[in-house]
């Protein structure tokens, strides 16, 4: 029997939506007020979701507990598996001392923390994210950060703060794609106007980036730098999201300012540079520098490990993850071997019903476990020609897998959990509630569509998932007041971006990549305030195109 999901259950309509709100605001709560480990915080939402789902929306709970089941399957796949053999990788490197060259030559480059911030963080994270997307970019440059001696908090929450501009068109325009499907809206319109609002916030991040760790002061040291990394990054995508497509976006973007970025440094250095993490930012005695135990730089044979040697593994994964994100190699994998698991109980038996949609729509629950395409098999295979090339035997390859399974196991513990809230309110319909709230603003509709997509990727943890979730609401709402339909379904997954630092998924992907588990309520606190902040900046550029001259003129009809 199908069921219609309900939106206001409690007949009125500020109840019902705070209501839906508990859940999230109990792991908020437990994370960043009671410091519960983020397993049993995210357990503990998931408990209350269900409740709520099943007492206060009449959610039979047979498909309660299914949605939440069919959510641990996705976020153990492809996120779990993501984060497994990025650590995995991370851990080979480390053990015999290539991670160690590696940082040495980023140092060649720059001594200066700010500046290798700039270059990691940013630039190299911004390939990762076009390339793979899906917390790859936070698990590789938080593992580097803290390799290079930045505070588990920096590296955690500088990571996080930096992936943010190229995530709506990350996993090789991913986001833009699933937009398009779901609002029926041009493909190529669609990721022209996302290209005319995210290249101010590809120049701002990288100011605000170094802001945040270095203070006022310590950024305007290094302003060329930035704003050569922030153009270099900015131009690329404009031109590459408005003439070519959404694919391409940011690897392009990245490998630019990347190569833009080193050859400036090439000839500019700060007068002042920083060669130890000064937390001006900072203000936790237990912050302090990372000590790490000093491990050989020399191979197996005796010989030196050459920076050649060094950066092998992190090619080695660049090119897989890249080959892995494209649409050829992905559709023969998956021709290869894929599993598709209905989901019964569940599949096409819940109805999203209007105003969410314009006519009631039955909503699928299809666990497609296409392990061979999945980003994370093209790290693990990088891992393991890494680790072959780098002298490993099977035997200690296996045992130090198995050495990181019992690492990562209390977070991918807790992406389950937060991928089974995730999926529980999209099928109960709570989010939807959510969603309905913000579309109840009239005028001020294109500051809180915005952070609507905002809270779609706070609460799902991708652009994608919240593109699908809200973009026919987006459209739907745009075409009631009267605003331009492009702009506000763009809207939606530019506001959506800079929720990505907030989401509990990256969160938990950060803090194991930095081997800081359990502190995860720190790094929510410390993200937070930038997250809103750079929301409402996107909220005002999205009202300004939308309402005021010349900015208007910007926006694709």
């Amino acid at each position: 029997m199908i069921w219609q999901q309900v939106y206001d259950p409690l007949h009125n309509f500020a109840l019902s939506t705070i209501a839906a709100g508990i859940p999230v605001a109990v792991l908020l709560a437990a994370l960043a007020f009671f410091h519960m480990r983020a397993h049993l915080a995210a357990g503990l939402a998931l408990i209350v979701g269900i409740a709520i789902a099943v007492t206060l929306f009449g959610m039979p709970a047979g498909m309660a507990v299914r949605a939440a089941g069919y959510g641990i399957a996705s976020g153990l796949f492809p996120i779990g598996w993501i984060v497994l053999n990025i650590i995995f990788l991370h851990r080979l490197t480390t053990l015999n001392g290539y991670f160690k060259v590696l940082q040495n030559s980023i140092s060649g480059i720059t001594e200066d923390r700010r500046l290798q911030l700039l270059l990691v963080a940013f630039c190299f994270g911004a390939f990762f994210e076009g390339a793979a997307g899906f917390g790859t970019p936070v698990a590789v440059t938080g593992a580097i950060l803290i390799g290079l001696g930045f505070s588990p908090l920096a590296a955690s929450g500088l990571a996080l703060i930096a992936n943010t501009a190229p995530v709506a068109f990350g996993a090789l325009g991913a986001p833009v794609i699933a937009l398009a499907a779901v609002t029926g809206l041009d493909l190529n319109d669609l990721s022209s106007m996302i290209g005319r609002q995210l290249p101010f916030f590809s120049l701002l991040v990288p100011f605000w980036l170094i802001w945040a760790f270095a203070g006022r002061r310590g950024m305007a040291e290094i302003w060329p730098a930035i704003l050569v990394a922030g153009v270099a990054f900015a131009v690329p995508q404009f031109l590459v999201s408005n003439y070519h497509g959404p694919w391409l976006v940011d690897v392009v973007a990245s490998i630019v300012s990347m190569g833009a970025l080193v050859l400036f440094l090439k000839v500019w250095q700060p007068k002042q540079i920083w060669r130890t993490v000064a937390f001006a930012n900072y203000h936790d005695d237990s912050l302090k520098d990372v000590v790490h135990d000093e491990v050989p730089t020399v191979d197996a044979s005796g010989a030196a490990i050459s920076v050649g040697k060094a950066w092998l593994p992190w090619l080695l994964l660049s090119v897989l993850v890249f080959l892995w994100g494209t649409p050829p190699v992905k559709k023969l994998l998956d021709g290869i071997w894929s599993w598709k698991y209905t989901i019964a109980g569940l599949d096409k038996l819940v109805m999203k019903m209007p105003p969410v949609v314009k006519a009631p729509v039955i909503e699928a629950a299809v666990f497609n476990f296409n392990l061979l395409s999945m980003a994370g098999t093209g790290i693990f295979i990088a891992a393991i020609l890494a680790g072959v090339l780098m002298g490993y035997s099977a035997r200690e390859l296996l045992r130090q897998y198995w050495e990181t399974i019992k690492l990562v196991k209390f977070s991918l513990m807790t992406i389950c959990a937060m991928f089974a809230v995730g999926y529980l309110t999209r099928y109960s319909g709570l989010d939807a509630t959510l969603g309905l709230a913000f579309a109840y603003t009239g005028v001020f509709y294109t500051l809180f569509g915005t952070m609507l997509g905002w809270l779609g990727v706070a609460l799902t943890g991708s652009d994608t998932a919240a593109n699908v979730l809200f973009g026919s609401l987006q459209k739907t709402t745009a075409e009631q007041l009267g605003l331009p339909v492009i702009l506000m379904a763009a809207a939606n997954s530019s506001g959506g971006v800079m929720g990505k630092m907030i989401d509990a998924q990256s969160i938990v992907v950060a803090a194991t990549a930095t081997k800081w588990v359990g502190h995860e309520g720190d790094i929510l606190r410390y993200v937070f305030f930038h997250s809103v902040a750079l929301a409402l900046l996107v909220g005002l550029l999205v009202s300004l195109q939308a309402y005021v001259a010349p900015f208007t003129s910007m926006v694709v009809r």
